[in-house]
């Protein structure tokens, strides 16, 4: 069995791997077009190149991944089926599960690499990729994530950051953190020429805090001890490294954690776009499914491609692939909508054709 499964997960890798780099080539060559002269007036240099179009490619994988296991499954299928090598395996008292199983494993490894990049890759190199090519490939041209301002609805609480000095955004500079009394006045501002987050709490460095009675008249400091401290901790201050790339990032390249976070930290957005919000989060959960489901029902397709025509069987995988993503835009419509709640939009369609992949695989059998 160890041979078997060893010669089938080498036959279908092989055409996997061909229909990957073909897909990303075809990506790769119609931005290269586009963007050839900059990149040659610019240099940027292979590495950043290599990372531009990966984070230009990553978005898109979640789609391509699904598509080139379909191919790959209709191909090895009918290659199987032609030379009559599934009939030998099938004689050989080999059940037809165990056949599949490493077109299955791959597809579940394929599931987890989509999971890897949705949820890492994405978050870190999408928007990266998208502001190199907007600075024309020039480093130095690129905006810095400068001057955010972030408003902690629950805490009342705005921070005013002029510029973000690290990458994870736990070092700021020109930081100014306003608190509200209950009737919306001012009830204290802390002023700091740099803030780090350090264990969890951030440190501001020679603050400076003005605060205010409810009648918006200053008053003392009830700790005058404390504000002498030139690196003084505020523990009270709730707020997350992230929140502040998130508040200049697109919700395109969010992490699950990010939009988790998004929105328990913003209550008051508009019923539309927490609607939106919420699909997205269950969607991008969804997606990796999309890879087991469709190598699912593209194995019983690739049987019919051999055993009766190619044409039958790769016009029925394309007709469930199409149908598969027809589907997915249908509910994202409805959940927009508000007529279809956020999971069940999500999952439909994975829940749909994987009973279909599920018949077609037990008719096999």
């Amino acid at each position: 069995m160890r041979i078997l499964f060893r010669y089938v997960f080498r036959e279908f890798c092989v055409p996997l791997a061909y229909c990957l780099t073909g897909f990303l080539s075809i990506y790769v060559l119609f931005e290269l077009f586009g963007v050839f002269n900059r990149m040659m007036d610019a240099k940027p240099g292979w590495e950043r190149i290599v990372i531009y179009f990966a984070g230009y490619l990553a978005p898109y994988f979640e789609w391509l991944a699904p598509a080139c296991l379909m191919l790959a499954a209709l191909y090895t299928m009918w290659s199987f089926c032609r030379h009559s090598e599934l009939i030998a395996m099938r004689a050989s008292g080999v059940g037809f599960f165990t056949i599949v199983r490493p077109m299955l494993v791959v597809a579940l490894l394929m599931a987890g690499v989509v999971v890897w990049v949705n949820e890492s890759f994405v978050p870190r190199h999408a928007q990266w990729a998208k502001q190199f090519r907007a600075a024309r490939f020039r480093q130095e041209e690129m905006d810095r994530e400068d001057n955010i301002v972030y408003h902690n609805i629950q805490a009342d609480r705005t921070w005013n950051v002029g510029a973000v000095m690290n990458a994870d955004a736990t070092a700021l500079e020109d930081v100014s953190v306003s608190e509200n009394w209950p009737n919306g006045g001012r009830r204290r501002t802390v002023k700091a020429p740099r803030a780090e987050y350090l264990d969890g709490e951030w440190w501001l460095m020679q603050p400076v805090s003005f605060h205010f009675d409810i009648h918006g008249s200053e008053v003392p400091s009830s700790v005058p001890e404390l504000e002498k401290i030139a690196f003084r901790k505020f523990p009270e201050f709730s707020e997350k490294p992230r929140d502040f790339l998130l508040q200049n990032r697109s919700p395109a390249y969010y992490s699950t954690a990010d939009r988790r976070r998004f929105l328990a930290t913003h209550p008051n957005m508009t019923a539309e776009f927490r609607r939106e919000m919420e699909y997205d989060l269950w969607a991008q959960i969804a997606s990796p499914l999309a890879c087991i489901v469709i190598t699912l029902f593209a194995i019983p397709a690739g049987v019919a491609t051999g055993r009766q025509s190619v044409f039958k069987g790769i016009l029925g995988a394309l007709v469930m692939f199409f149908a598969f993503y027809a589907l997915t835009i249908g509910c994202l419509v409805l959940a927009r909508l508000g007529y279809l709640p956020a999971i069940p939009a999500a999952f439909l369609p994975d829940a749909v054709f994987l009973a279909i992949g599920i018949v077609l695989f037990h008719r096999q059998r």
